[in-house]
């Protein structure tokens, strides 16, 4: 099972637009953990992490290997990638995701604490980045 997603700039643009608030200048978003955490490269070819959850947006990687290296370990997909929780989502809930779709928890963890396997539903990948940046945006 893939792991990462890739978007149309259209809706890594309509998504980010919530974001609007963290220095998302000078980078371009790449690819997306299937929960949505979206991983930028800045002009350099540094790496940036944003991180839904937490609500912020971190220099991780000074290059793409450097960041290949480490989401090719078991311990990268975990934390990066959220690979186990994804592969509980589909394998033993049988969540399949479309081609707009991450998987993001009802209500979210911010507000429970909880990042269940149980509690994770299927959205539109615009949606999810929407809400969570405007609530980070307001709540944080």
């Amino acid at each position: 099972m893939e792991l990462t997603k890739q978007f149309s700039a259209d809706q890594y643009a309509n998504a980010l637009a919530a974001w609007s608030w963290l220095d998302l200048d000078g980078k371009t978003p790449r690819f997306t953990s299937l929960f949505g955490d979206v991983f930028l490269e800045d002009r350099r070819g540094g790496w940036w992490l944003l991180d839904t959850f937490e609500g912020a947006l971190v220099p991780q990687w000074p290059d793409a290997a450097s960041m290949t290296a480490e989401l090719d370990t078991d311990d990268g997909q975990d934390r990066y990638l959220l690979g186990g929780l994804a592969l509980g989502a589909f394998h033993r809930r049988g969540l399949e995701l479309g081609p707009d779709d991450v998987y993001a928890w009802a209500p979210p963890p911010m507000i429970t604490g909880s990042f269940a396997v149980d509690e994770i539903q299927v959205f539109q990948f615009v949606v999810v980045l929407t809400i969570m940046g405007q609530m980070h945006q307001q709540y944080g």
